[in-house]
């Protein structure tokens, strides 16, 4: 039998809802590239219910309790009294989601005597050293595809609410006031402005499809070109690079995974050659940018606006200057966490969970790390560009 380590964020300050909002879900059968949604042999849990949060337990605690596995399912993981640094010696397993991230470094994994494999739920996977996992021969794995979409619409979201301002109007609506000159003296249309995607995998290219519509001229810069067709239909400028491609731009929106090449790249001198006033929305991963940078570009007017729901370190202290930094969209890491989404990487780590205890092989696309190497997913996203 195995033990199993699920680290998850803690349940809502008033506990578990007691009704939703919604009593049921849009039914999806495939993702845009036409790759299949999870498929375990069976969920113990109602699809559009809260699963992320400690008392949901992904769904996952009863049927893995059921099979005489141990499991313990738990919020603190950090510092060296943790629940995650108490029980990870023994762990054959750990689950956790970007969103609340168990950080998996060469220091724990050394620690982690049994573990054999190291499970996302969702997608990105930076928060394990997978250079370690590598060489200790343990896999790591996630959801591919299970919240790509929930990304890509709350990108859009925050896209138009800091170009529009919609934030600061909303304040003053509940602030009981109507002063329409304040709420539009930074308030622009994005029709006609020059988007950019720095990274267009599949939340990317899910950007780029639904910015089209907004009558914006889109640019892209990806290590992987996109097909011709798809760079005709949507009227697509490529760049070599994101050196290349930010001076062309009024609105960036960042999707690219964190490696050695990617951290600190949004830094003072990159800023510098924005055009003045841009925005920039990055739901991949707060440590791509330069924290104090953008402060800097933002109180300078370099930069008209930043928002994300991205953060280093994940939860964030109370000071950091992201909270209280002028013209920003922040939220928590909440994007890849909607209800819908919660569904589909529950389902996804149940089959994960089913292939490993069964020894069949996980999906390709689910793979990052395996057998001593980059493999499936991650030999794309993750791996040294050749």
């Amino acid at each position: 039998m195995a033990k199993i380590i699920i680290v998850l964020y803690p349940d809502p300050v008033g506990g578990q809802p007691t009704s939703y909002a919604r009593d049921s879900l849009p039914v999806i059968e495939k993702y845009p590239n036409g790759q299949t949604l999870p498929t375990p042999k069976a969920t113990d849990f109602q699809p559009g219910t809260l699963l992320g949060s400690v008392s949901g337990g992904l769904g996952l605690v009863n049927w893995l309790e059921s099979l005489g596995h141990t499991v313990v399912v738990t919020d603190s993981k950090e510092g060296a009294d943790s629940v995650l640094d108490r029980e990870l010696p023994d762990a054959d397993v750990v689950i956790s989601q970007p969103f609340w991230p168990a950080y998996l470094t060469a220091e724990r994994l050394d620690a982690a005597k049994n573990l054999k494999i190291a499970i996302t739920a969702g997608i990105g996977s930076d928060h394990v050293d997978l250079p370690a996992a590598i060489d200790k021969g343990i896999t790591v794995a996630e959801v591919t595809y299970c919240n790509s979409i929930s990304v890509a619409e709350h990108t859009v979201m925050q896209v138009l609410a800091l170009v529009r301002d919609y934030i600061p109007q909303y304040k003053i609506v509940v602030d009981g006031g109507w002063n329409i000159a304040d709420s539009v003296a930074r308030s622009y249309d994005l029709e006609g402005m020059d988007v950019g995607v720095f990274g267009a995998g599949r939340i990317g290219s899910a950007v780029l499809e639904r910015l089209a519509p907004f009558d914006v001229k889109l640019h892209y810069s990806d290590r992987y070109r996109l097909p011709a067709e798809v760079e005709e239909r949507l009227k697509l400028t490529w760049h070599d690079d994101i050196r290349s491609l930010v001076p062309h731009l009024d609105v960036l929106t960042v999707h690219a995974p964190l490696t050695a090449e990617t951290q600190g790249l949004i830094d003072d001198e990159l800023l510098s050659t924005f055009r003045h006033g841009s925005y920039i929305v990055n739901p991949a991963r707060g440590a791509i940018a330069d924290r104090d940078a953008i402060v800097r570009a933002l109180e300078s007017g370099q930069l008209g606006g930043y928002a994300g729901d991205v953060w280093f370190p994940q939860p964030a202290p109370a000071d950091h200057p992201w909270r209280t930094m002028p013209h920003h969209g922040m939220t928590p890491h909440t994007s890849g966490t909607s209800l819908s989404a919660q569904s589909r990487y529950a389902a996804g780590v149940r089959e994960i969970l089913e292939n490993f205890f069964e020894g069949t092989p996980l999906r390709d696309e689910y793979i990052i790390v395996q057998g001593g190497g980059y493999a499936g997913t991650g030999a794309h996203s993750y791996a040294a560009k050749k």
